[in-house]
C-alpha cells in the first residue's frame, strides 16, 4: 500500500473502464498540431531522423540507442553525425569504439552505446545481410536493444502497428487513469489490449512531448491540459 501512495498519490488510484480513444486522440493531435507551428513543437528526434533518411531502418535504429536517456537535441545531433561516417553497417563495423564513442557524444552512456552498434554492425552483416530486421524477436536479440526501441524501429522504419512506450507514455497512462501498471514494458502490454489498433503508431509520437510541455512528472500544467476532463490525475498532489 505504501508503495501505490508513493508513486500515485493514493490506495486506490481510479481507472477509466472505457476511455473515450477518439476524443482524446483527436484533442492531442489538435495540440499537437497548434504546437507544431512554434519552435517548441518540434517532432521527436527519431521521427526526425526518420523522415530526413526515408525511413532508412539503419538510420531509425541507430538513432534510437543513441536516443536512449538522452535529450532530443542531443539525439539529433548525434545521430546526424554518426550517420554522415556511416549510413550503413559495413561503415560502421569498420570504424574503432573510440571514434563512434566521440561522434555520439555527448549522448547518455555514449561508450556503452558505441560498444552496442559496434556489435549489432556486426550481427548485421553475418546474419542478415547488412539489413535491419523487422520482427520484434529478432530486433530484441541485438545488444542494447529492448521493448521501446524494437517497436520505435517497427513503428518508424517499417510502418508496423506497435506501442513504444518511454516513460512519459508510462507516465501518462497511469495518470490519466487508463490503466495501473508498475513498469513500461507492463504498460505497453495492457495497451495493446485497451487500445485500438490505428492509435497505436501515434502514442508515442503524440505523449512525447506532452510529457515534456503539460504533462510533466513534477506539478504538470492541468490548467492547459486538452484532455483534462478524462483524467483522473493520480499521483497528482500539485499542478500549475
Amino acid at each position: 500500500m505504501f508503495l501505490c501512495t508513493l508513486i500515485f498519490g493514493c490506495l486506490t488510484p481510479s481507472l477509466q473502464s472505457n476511455p473515450e480513444w477518439g476524443f482524446i486522440f483527436n484533442r492531442l493531435e489538435k495540440w499537437r498540431k497548434d504546437i507544431s507551428k512554434s519552435e517548441d513543437g518540434a517532432d521527436p528526434s527519431v521521427s526526425t531522423v526518420a523522415e530526413f533518411y526515408r525511413r532508412n531502418a539503419w538510420a531509425v535504429l541507430v538513432s534510437t540507442i543513441i536516443s536512449l536517456r538522452t535529450k532530443d537535441e542531443v539525439t539529433l545531433t548525434a545521430s546526424q553525425r554518426l550517420l554522415e561516417k556511416a549510413n550503413n553497417p559495413v561503415k560502421l563495423n569498420v570504424m574503432n569504439e573510440a571514434l563512434i564513442a566521440k561522434l555520439i557524444y555527448p549522448a547518455g552512456f555514449y561508450r556503452n552505446k558505441a560498444a552496442s552498434l559496434k556489435k549489432i554492425a556486426a550481427i548485421l552483416i553475418k546474419q542478415y545481410g547488412g539489413k535491419v530486421p523487422k520482427s520484434m524477436d529478432e530486433l530484441l536479440a541485438l545488444p542494447g536493444v529492448g521493448r521501446k526501441t524494437a517497436n520505435l524501429v517497427l513503428n518508424e522504419a517499417f510502418d508496423i502497428d506497435a506501442i513504444c512506450v518511454d516513460i512519459h507514455v508510462h507516465r501518462i497512462s497511469n495518470r490519466c487513469g487508463w490503466l495501473l501498471s508498475k513498469t513500461p514494458d507492463e504498460t505497453e502490454m495492457i495497451l495493446r489490449d485497451i487500445l485500438p489498433k490505428k492509435y497505436w503508431k501515434r502514442i508515442n509520437y503524440l505523449l512525447v512531448l506532452y510529457g515534456q510541455k503539460l504533462c510533466r512528472p513534477v506539478s504538470p500544467y492541468c490548467s492547459k491540459c486538452v484532455i483534462k476532463n478524462y483524467c483522473a490525475k493520480n499521483g497528482v498532489d500539485k499542478s500549475r
